[in-house]
């Protein structure tokens, strides 16, 4: 009986530490948004790792690092009006494991007087590096 119930308590364990991770990881993605929103490029990039191994695939091929990302969104979007406003469509979060989580879902960009507003999807790969949730790869078409 003592196993069933630590067995019982393991699992409610794991999926109430998967609930936190879940919740921020839409924590960090709404922080995005809003980062984005105000025009904020550099606070949008704090949800993604500051490595050179970080790796971002778009339309023009994969990027890697966080600087020559950073620098690609600013060429693409270098005023606020470029930037419109940014909305998500999160689908699915998956916690693989206590340090790995898959993301995936939609983005809208809407811009004033443009009727060309844009969207696409997203698939992530979110790391948790020292405590903390990071995007590690970012495939945005």
């Amino acid at each position: 009986m003592k196993k069933i119930i630590l067995s019982c308590l393991l699992v409610l364990g794991s999926y109430l530490l998967h609930a936190q991770d879940r919740q921020a990881i839409i924590k960090l993605m709404d922080d995005q948004r809003l980062a984005w929103n105000r025009g904020d490029i550099e606070g949008f990039m704090q949800g993604y790792w500051k490595s050179d191994s970080l790796m971002f695939v778009g339309q023009k091929g994969p990027t890697r690092g966080w600087q020559n990302t950073l620098d690609n969104y600013k060429r693409g979007y270098p005023n606020k009006a470029a930037m419109g406003q940014l909305a998500f469509n999160i689908l699915k979060v998956e916690v693989l494991d206590p340090t790995n989580a898959f993301v995936y879902g939609a983005w809208y960009l809407k811009r004033e007087g443009d009727n060309s507003n844009i969207g696409g999807y997203y698939t992530l790969w979110f790391k948790k590096i020292d405590g903390v949730w990071k995007i590690v790869v970012d495939h945005t078409s």
